[in-house]
């Protein structure tokens, strides 16, 4: 689920929202229990885009079904229009289940998303100007493009950076727990 946003400096604290409950339903309706009203699946995406917290739990057990819906909303936007992921990757991803990497891969591919989310935010921050059409000129374009290439290359090394140090991070653990599997074996030289 979305995390919550820091408040500005100043700024009244409040309660953030509460979480809001979806039911389904047998029928593979779902219902809003805030709104009191059946929704459906763009509908959930809609909550997912516009950052509300919610949980999706099976109206007769109560069972958290909140990962089903998200991969049944996940599907359709493959299904649908431009996929995001090659069979290829797709392949990969499940050759993990089962797999004694399978927990580390998925840690590694939370953190690189969020990483890569934190760089979209910070262009995002620092093009901020650009969508204000009082404020913006001519000369502020020609000094934010001239400095795009540079903040560019400078995001993307971060980002490599952070997912290079993500993978070795994955890769020490991997040792480590397999030097508790195979205590008879030396563990592999240290770079």
């Amino acid at each position: 689920m979305p995390s919550a946003r820091r408040p500005e400096p100043g700024a009244a604290i409040t309660a953030p929202p509460p979480l809001r409950v979806l039911k389904k339903y047998p029928n593979r309706r779902l219902y809003d229990t805030s709104a009191s009203t059946y929704i459906t699946l763009a509908d959930v995406k809609q909550m997912v885009l516009d950052g509300v917290a919610f949980e999706v739990r099976d109206a007769k057990t109560g069972d958290d079904l909140t990962r089903s819906i998200l991969l049944q909303i996940i599907l359709e936007e493959e299904t649908g229009g431009a996929p995001m992921f090659t069979a290829t990757m797709l392949e990969q991803i499940i050759r993990f289940y089962g797999h004694a990497m399978q927990g580390m891969m998925g840690s590694y591919l939370e953190k690189n998303l969020q990483t890569f989310v934190e760089m979209q935010t910070r262009m995002a921050e620092q093009a901020r100007g650009l969508y204000d059409p009082k404020a913006f000129t001519p000369e502020m374009w020609a000094q934010f493009m001239s400095g795009q290439a540079p903040m560019m290359q400078g995001l993307m090394g971060n980002y490599l950076e952070q997912s290079k140090n993500l993978f070795v991070q994955m890769q020490e653990q991997m040792q480590k727990q397999s030097g508790g599997l195979f205590p008879g074996f030396p563990a592999p030289p240290q770079k």
